[in-house]
Formats: C-alpha cells, structure tokens, sequence
C-alpha cells in the first residue's frame, strides 16, 4: 500500500496554518474563522533518524504536527466519510525559515521559500489509523538541545480532522499517499546547527513515535 511509504510516494504535503490558538497568539496573529493551509513539496521529506539542515541567513524554527496520511483518494469528501480517507497517521515538523516568512507576510508574498527547503518536513514512521481510534486525544512533544519547547495536545486543534479533510477536498483532490499536516500547539523556537532534536507522539499514555534528528549548517 503506497500510503505506508507516504514521504516516498506521497504527491502532497497539505499544511494547515494556525490551528491552535495558543500558536497564532504566540506569533501574534488572528485566530482564524475558517481553515487555511499552505503546500510544500515532497522534496521537503527527511525520515528519521536524519539531518536537518540550517540555511545560511535563516531563523529556522520548529513546528512539531500530526500528520494524517491520506490512504484513499477523494474529492469533495463529507465530514462524515473523512475516516473512511485516512489510513493512518505520522509525526512530522513543519519547519520554518521564520525571517524569510515574515518578511514575505509583510509583502503579501507565498510562503514557499519560507517552508520548502529540502529536509524541512522531518517524519516518522507510518501509525496505522487502529493505533489512534482518536486522533484528537494524542499528545505531541518536542525537545531541542535536551529542553522541552512545546508539548501539546490535538484536542486544541480550532478546527477537527474531519473538517480540515473536507475543506481541503473541496478545493483539491486528496490523493492516496498525501499527507495532511494539521496545526502545531504553542512553544515554536529556533533550531540551530549543532541542536539534537528528538520529537514523539503519545497516545494514552503510550508512544507510538519518536523521531531524533541531528540540525547541520546547510553547505
């Protein structure tokens, strides 16, 4: 099944944005009405254990995410059919050149560059979907340099799954292999060369993943 090897044959990343609202609060932004996501290439996938590489010139911060893996396409899918779509889950990083998305926020410009260079989405291993009866009990984690920056809950997410599903679906098909990336909790930080940094997912009290990552000056 080409979804359990979703970073390897997956055709989109969907980014959701600013779908806890302690983490648009924190970068003092509106808590938004309705959902919004951003694309970022395939190119941008790192499997764990790996390397995480630091442009020259960038603030690069983390975004530690659940990611839902899309195991059968759709197009316009109803919030009730969204689970019949997801055949599992991942955890994942959203990284961030946060000084070059600031700069294009205040030009009105995407934010492409900002999220799409290579090694910026690390993931870990496919979950199965029967791993996570319920994807908004799960708790997400991140430390860098041996400090906890965020740990978070998916009960927070301003709007659930099933929704994120549908709206995306309208404007695009999801694919088999896609993967959703669905909101970060509060605590996004920088990452420097030289950071180790160690992430997991936690569902009642058990882990389903962890993934580490040594951060490198990009050459």
């Amino acid at each position: 099944m080409s979804a359990r090897n979703f970073a390897r044959t997956g055709r989109k990343i969907v980014a959701i944005g600013r779908n806890y609202s302690e983490h648009a609060k924190e970068l003092g932004n509106a808590v938004p009405t309705a959902p919004f996501f951003f694309l970022k290439p395939v190119s941008s996938y790192v499997e764990s254990p790996g390397k995480i590489e630091i442009p020259r010139g960038c603030i690069v911060h983390h975004e530690v995410e659940l990611g839902v893996v899309i195991g059968k396409s759709g197009r316009d899918i109803a919030e009730s059919a969204a689970y019949e779509h997801i055949s599992g889950y991942a955890l994942a990083l959203d990284l961030t050149a946060r000084n070059l998305q600031d700069e294009a926020k205040k030009k009105g410009l995407p934010w492409s560059a900002a999220k799409g260079f290579d090694t910026f989405t690390p993931v870990g291993p496919f979950i199965p979907a029967t791993e996570i009866p319920d994807p908004h009990k799960a708790r997400l984690w991140i430390e860098v340099a041996g400090q906890m920056k965020q740990n978070g809950t998916t009960d927070a997410m301003i709007f659930r799954i099933p929704q994120l599903i549908h709206h995306i679906s309208r404007i695009m098909t999801l694919e088999e292999g896609d993967l959703v990336l669905t909101g970060t909790p509060k605590g996004v930080g920088p990452i420097n060369p030289g950071d180790s940094v160690v992430a997991g997912l936690e569902y009642q009290g058990r882990e389903l993943s962890r993934i580490q990552f040594d951060a490198v000056e990009r050459m």
